[in-house]
């Protein structure tokens, strides 16, 4: 049952926290780590049934991400993207899962998917080359989802494609070091010339249309959700549980901390108390919304119903404030955690700080370009963008 991964995966959150800062010494989630989240059987959630895993209901995934996220900001960020990739897979043709599954059940996927490589279409499929970035969890991952545009001749795109590789076929190039999500190994793929079959190569347009190969052989409803909402929630939902980590973490340090420079106990500072309602209600609310969209889309999609443009750009307005509102949480939280949080080393709530900080940059939590999509379908106007 997916419930029971859930509650395993709360059982582990202790030993991640423990290893947080061990992943970021190590630039990547700690191997023990991966294997206990394994063993949990975490990274099936939302595997096809087909290729033994459960096809769960969404929310449990996420849910599921959270709680990690909470623990240790780069090993939730790393379940979360590398646990959101069977389900992308589900999507190809029937072949390319089972090259990736028929042998082992637990074969795990990393990804890159802008576009920053190059493919041409050669007989049976293409010729990809190229340098991808910010693959996370790459190191723990024996395939890889390469998002390219497809050239003619001349050099012109004609069409956006994903390129599911094997780990033969390209190199992983240590270059992450950062200030924050330090531990997530979010290294650089590198593919020097080499055919990817037509059968690997999955096109955008049967994506956002929600009509993919994958569909002969997985017809659980969580396969029929569109891929924006359920990568950017994907993205969100991380930052989300770093900052209820953050929360936490805060909480149970202020109920001890002495501030000399008002001979008082922190705890009865009532602008104090004040941060601590805001940034709980921000993280709430942030959650609420994320579990509601993705809760709604799953739902239609059960009964086998359209999903309305009006939830799909709900569901992505909704993710980017989530991040906006996470990362709100944690700046309140640390401009009153006092000097000593800002030393090297210095715990939980800094850390959080700077992993929010980071995971907000990725290209997921752009919100122009989100709320755009959700004022424009309000008003009446088509939205064209495919992230809806």
């Amino acid at each position: 049952m997916a419930d029971d991964v859930l509650a395993a995966v709360r059982d582990l959150a202790p030993v991640l926290r423990e290893r947080a800062a061990e992943a970021e010494e190590l630039r990547r989630v700690p191997d023990a780590s991966v294997k206990e989240l394994e063993d949990t059987g975490f990274f099936q959630l939302l595997q096809p049934k087909t290729f033994g895993g459960r096809a769960a209901d969404p929310v449990t995934f996420y849910t599921a991400v959270k709680e990690i996220a909470k623990a240790c900001g780069s090993t939730g960020w790393v379940a979360s993207v590398v646990g959101v990739h069977p389900w992308h897979v589900a999507l190809f043709d029937p072949r390319a899962q089972q090259e990736v599954w028929g042998e082992d059940h637990r074969t795990r996927i990393a990804s890159s998917y802008a576009p920053t490589g190059k493919a041409a279409a050669v007989d049976g499929g293409f010729r990809l080359s190229g340098r991808w970035h910010f693959s996370s969890g790459c190191d723990h991952t024996r395939w890889a989802l390469l998002g390219c545009l497809v050239t003619d001749a001349e050099g012109n795109p004609v069409d956006m494609r994903t390129f599911l590789v094997p780990r033969a076929d390209y190199r992983v190039d240590d270059v992450w070091d950062t200030v924050g999500l330090r531990g997530t190994g979010s290294n650089d793929i590198v593919v020097d010339d080499v055919f990817v079959p037509e059968h690997r190569a999955l096109s955008f347009g049967p994506v956002t249309a929600l009509d993919v190969p994958g569909h002969a052989v997985n017809p659980e409803p969580v396969y029929r959700l569109p891929y924006a909402g359920v990568f950017t929630t994907t993205i969100a939902t991380p930052i989300v549980g770093i900052a209820e980590g953050a929360y936490d973490s805060y909480a149970e340090a202020t109920r001890k901390r002495f501030r000399v420079s008002y001979g008082q106990q922190v705890a009865e500072d009532p602008f104090a108390q004040v941060r601590i309602a805001r940034a709980a209600s921000d993280i709430d609310a942030a959650w609420l919304q994320l579990t509601r969209n993705i809760g709604a889309m799953y739902a239609l999609a059960e009964r086998g119903e359209e999903l309305p443009m009006e939830l799909r750009t709900r569901t992505r307005r909704d993710q980017v404030l989530a991040t906006e509102r996470a990362v709100a949480a944690v700046d309140l939280l640390m401009e009153n955690a006092g000097g000593n949080a800002m030393r090297t080393g210095s715990g939980a709530v800094q850390r959080a700080w700077r992993d929010a900080h980071t995971g907000r940059g990725h290209a997921a939590n752009d919100p122009e370009r989100a709320l755009v999509m959700y004022g424009q379908c309000a008003l009446g106007i088509d939205v064209q963008d495919t992230m809806a």
